[in-house]
């Protein structure tokens, strides 16, 4: 995978790793689509980035999925075609189960999972058509392994990688990759917009987020994982990633490690 020459499509590209991922590329000789809910906020991105004058905003909100095949069209026309999608928009939650409305559950299900459901196929058929495309999707090590207060958000997380992997197989013969990025801890507002349990954000930053990877260093990881065609990525802290293959090989002790987790 090589990017340059390449048209980008990044959505949650406002802030965190998205954008750091629009100022990272834009040195990279791209044409960028940043899209996001906050079109002020994607100008400041675009003003931060190099070479600006190939940049393009599209604001959208992955919550309003029904609106994302007419958003998509717009997003064909502004460069004549895209070449990668990085599937980055999404939203957290720090609330036990007990204590999170059902509505939170479904509003984190509608932006996470439907939205970008609803983005990829919509732009699907344009990469089908052209026998080639890439779809670079950040789920979460909460997608591999649940952990407490994140009960909707792994649950979210974890399907998409059951869309994806069952994706992957389908467009094989269509020249399309699919990279699954599974972050840790990030230094991102992540904390700060994650929703409780009456889908209030929790305007608070978690300290193992606070003491996370830098959004740029995450970003130098995954985009040399793109490069490679990596299905799936871990990225993030030693223990992090540790989870996720005492999980697979385990389980039962990563529960017991599970549990002894601090909620608070």
């Amino acid at each position: 995978m090589n990017f340059t020459n390449k048209t980008v499509w990044i959505t949650g590209a406002s802030s965190g790793i998205g954008k750091a991922l629009a100022i990272e590329l834009s040195k990279q000789n791209v044409q960028l689509i940043l899209s996001s809910r906050n079109e002020v906020k994607l100008k400041q991105v675009q003003n931060e980035c190099d070479n600006s004058s190939t940049i393009k905003i599209l604001p959208l909100d992955l919550e309003n999925y029904n609106s994302l095949a007419s958003k998509t069209k717009a997003a064909l026309l502004l460069f004549d075609g895209i070449d990668v999608l990085f599937n980055n928009g999404g939203i957290s939650q720090r609330a036990l189960a007990k204590d999170t409305e059902i509505e939170v559950d479904k509003r984190i299900m509608d932006i996470n999972y439907l939205g970008t459901v609803a983005l990829t196929k919509a732009l699907l058929p344009h990469f089908i058509e052209k026998n080639s495309g890439y779809f670079v999707v950040t789920t979460s090590i909460v997608g591999k392994i649940g952990t407490p207060l994140r009960s909707s958000y792994s649950a979210s997380k974890h399907a998409l990688h059951g869309f994806f992997d069952s994706l992957r197989a389908e467009v094989y013969n269509n020249n399309i990759k699919i990279t699954l990025a599974c972050p840790g801890f990030v230094q991102t507002n992540v904390s700060l917009n994650a929703l409780t349990g009456d889908g209030s954000p929790q305007e608070k930053m978690d300290h193992a987020t606070k003491n996370g990877l830098s959004s740029e260093r995450f970003v130098k990881l995954l985009l040399s994982a793109v490069k490679r065609e990596k299905e799936e990525v871990y990225i993030g802290g030693f223990k992090e990633k540790l989870a996720v293959y005492v999980k697979r090989f385990f389980p039962k002790l990563l529960s017991i490690m599970i549990r002894k987790l601090a909620v608070t």
